[in-house]
C-alpha cells in the first residue's frame, strides 16, 4: 500500500533527524583521547583532546621576562586537534630513523611505501649527548626531519600527524590560562612541571616525569624545546580575530621552537617565550651543503606532535610532507 504525502514527509523528517543524532553521536565520541599504536610492533603514544576556542597570544610588557618579540598580543581562534601527551622518544624515533631496526622489531614486512621512504644518514656522533635513549626525547632533528617523522608516522597508521602551528603550541600550553604559565605566575612551583636548570641536572629526563597540564600535556614547558611548523618573524598588530594563524616562508632560518628546555632559566619556560633556530646549531657538521636532518650542537631540541579533528585533503597532505628540504651552505 502506497503512503499519502503526509506520512512520506513525516518519515522523511524521522529519518533525517535520526541520521543528524547517529552522525553528532559520531563526531562526539570521535573526539576523545586516544592511544595510536604502531601497526605491527608494541609500541604505542598517547594523544589528548585540545579543545577549539579563543586565546590572547603573546605577553604583556609587565610579565615577568617579557621579550619584544612576544608582543603586540594578538586574539587568535584556534579549531579543534589533538596533541602528544608527550614529546617523541627515541623509542618511536629511532624506528624511523633505522629501517633495519623498525624491520627487526615488527611483526610483519613493512608496507612498500615505508621501505622506500628517504629517511635520516645515520649521525656520525652519538645524538643522545650521553644522556640515554629509554622514554627520553628524541634530540636535535631539523624541522625537516621532524616533519618527515610525522610522514612516516602517516604511512604507518594512515592517519594525518604534523607539527603544531606557534599559535596551537602557544594555545595549548596555555590551556586556557593568561598567566606566565599554566599554572600561575610563580616561578618557584615550576619543579613540579617542568625539567629546567634548577633540578635537570643537565641532562633530559624522561618524558611524563613531572605533572602534565590542566589538558594532559606533559613536559610542555622545559626537558626539550619543542618545533613548531611556523617561520620566526615579528608579530604584526591585528584589529581582527585571528583564525589558525600561521607563517610560512621559504627560507631555512629561523624557524619557531616553543617550550624551553633542561638548561632553561625560569623566564625561558613561560608559555609565551619564543626560541628562533640557528645555523649556529649546525656548526660541527663538517658537510657541505649541511645535513638536512641534524643539528649536531643542539642537544635541547625535540618534538611533539599534532593531529587536526578535520583532516585535510590528499593533495594537501601531500603538499605538507614532500616541500624539499631547503639547501644549507
Amino acid at each position: 500500500m502506497e503512503l499519502s504525502n503526509k506520512y512520506k514527509i513525516a518519515l522523511t523528517v524521522l529519518v533525517l533527524f535520526l541520521i543528524i543524532q547517529i552522525d553528532s553521536k559520531t563526531q562526539n565520541q570521535s573526539f576523545e583521547p586516544y592511544k595510536q599504536e604502531i601497526p605491527h610492533t608494541s609500541l604505542s603514544f598517547e594523544m589528548v583532546t585540545i579543545p577549539a576556542g579563543e586565546f590572547l597570544m603573546g605577553t604583556s610588557a609587565d610579565e615577568f621576562g617579557h621579550e619584544a618579540d612576544e608582543s603586540p598580543q594578538r586574539l587568535v581562534s584556534i579549531d579543534a586537534f589533538w596533541m602528544g601527551a608527550h614529546e617523541v622518544t627515541w623509542d618511536l624515533f629511532e624506528l624511523f630513523l633505522d629501517k633495519d631496526y623498525e624491520k627487526a622489531v615488527s611483526t610483519k614486512a613493512i608496507a612498500q611505501q615505508v621501505d622506500g621512504l628517504s629517511r635520516p644518514s645515520m649521525p656520525y656522533l652519538d645524538m643522545t649527548f650521553g644522556m640515554g635513549k629509554e622514554n627520553k626525547p628524541a634530540l636535535a632533528m631539523t624541522q625537516y626531519g621532524a616533519i618527515q617523522f610525522c610522514k612516516w608516522l602517516y604511512l604507518k597508521t594512515g592517519i594525518f600527524y604534523r607539527l603544531p602551528t606557534e599559535a596551537e603550541w602557544e594555545y595549548a600550553a596555555r590551556a586556557g590560562s593568561q598567566s606566565a604559565y599554566f599554572f600561575g605566575n610563580d616561578p618557584e612551583e615550576l619543579t613540579e612541571y617542568a625539567v629546567y636548570e634548577s633540578n635537570s641536572q643537565e641532562e633530559t629526563k624522561p618524558v611524563g616525569s613531572k605533572k602534565p597540564n590542566p589538558w594532559g600535556l606533559y613536559d610542555m614547558l622545559g626537558n626539550v624545546m619543542e618545533w613548531t611548523y611556523d617561520h620566526y618573524a615579528p608579530y604584526k598588530e591585528s584589529q581582527r580575530i585571528l583564525k589558525n594563524p600561521v607563517e610560512r616562508s621559504q627560507e631555512l632560518y629561523p624557524q619557531v621552537l616553543r617550550g624551553g628546555h633542561y638548561e632553561s632559566d625560569a623566564s625561558e619556560l613561560r608559555s609565551g617565550k619564543r626560541f628562533a633556530s640557528d645555523p649556529v646549531w649546525k656548526q660541527l657538521d663538517p658537510q657541505i651543503p649541511k645535513s638536512q636532518w641534524w643539528f649536531p650542537e643542539a642537544p635541547f631540541v625535540g618534538m611533539r606532535v599534532v593531529r587536526p579533528l578535520i583532516s585535510p585533503t590528499e593533495e594537501e597532505i601531500h603538499a605538507y610532507y614532500n616541500q624539499e628540504p631547503i639547501a644549507d651552505y
